[in-house]
């Protein structure tokens, strides 16, 4: 293993400030920033909107360092086609950095986030603020997504629930096709890969790649809801378009 290769021992310094930098970043959004952008009094969906988008603007500044330190380079293809009223972003989970990028580029979006991120003390501010949905695995956490969907919202769900596991096809769970079904206009699948692997489920912030990472995020055509919602029942359709997903994101593997 060649660890003098492509800056490697910049790119493991750096990698630490990163990791340093968010946590420090969610205190202050929590303890300072947060509460003076949200003094100023405003209808509840205006101050909706100023919460999510400083959240997003910090997740855009913090996908910015780590491409202006060197750290990774990243191509999004199709951004402009996010982040339409009732839209519903679904997208595969390689890495912890996707969240920041696909956040920090739709910063008006709502997003379903891990339930253990509503009691993390860097995190539990920003998504309670931004009003995001929190993953509880309930018929309740299904109703207010389609809810937001019915509102006009954009909305972010990754099936899998959590990190892809390398080398292997996602496995979606129904929840993301409940939702769409329920409330959205459209359906829009991100295709992201992160090259080489980093920050999946089994490797620690240390574990730095032998050369430089590469994201790429490319968004998909839109699945018509409706077509899946008119043809059948409702668990017949939710199965269908969750097979239909899945064989999305396996053929993109492979490709």
């Amino acid at each position: 293993m060649n660890r003098r290769g492509d800056a490697w021992a910049w790119r493991f310094v750096f990698t630490g400030l990163a990791f340093a930098f968010f946590g420090v970043g969610g205190l202050l959004l929590r303890a300072v920033i947060l509460p003076v952008v949200m003094h100023w009094p405003a209808p509840p969906d205006v101050r909706r909107k100023r919460a999510r988008r400083t959240v997003g603007r910090a997740f855009w500044l913090h996908s910015q360092f780590m491409y202006r330190t060197g750290l990774l380079t990243y191509r999004f293809d199709g951004l402009e086609r996010l982040g339409r009223p009732g839209q519903l972003i679904v997208a595969n989970h390689p890495s912890l950095i996707d969240v920041v990028f696909l956040l920090g580029h739709v910063p008006d979006a709502n997003c379903v986030v891990k339930h253990s991120l509503w009691e993390n003390p860097y995190m539990r501010g920003p998504v309670r603020v931004a009003q995001y949905i929190s993953n509880d695995g309930s018929a309740e956490m299904l109703d207010r997504a389609a809810d937001v969907l019915r509102e006009g919202q954009t909305l972010i769900v990754f099936p899998e629930g959590t990190r892809t596991t390398p080398g292997q096809p996602p496995v979606f769970h129904r929840g993301a096709a409940a939702i769409a079904l329920r409330g959205a206009q459209v359906v829009t699948p991100v295709f992201i890969r992160v090259e080489p692997t980093t920050l999946t489920k089994a490797e620690p912030w240390y574990r730095i790649p032998d050369r430089r990472v590469h994201v790429h995020l490319r968004v998909g055509g839109d699945i018509d809801v409706a077509a899946y919602r008119d043809a059948a029942p409702a668990p017949i359709a939710s199965r269908r378009l969750n097979e239909h997903l899945h064989h999305l994101y396996a053929g993109d593997m492979q490709g």
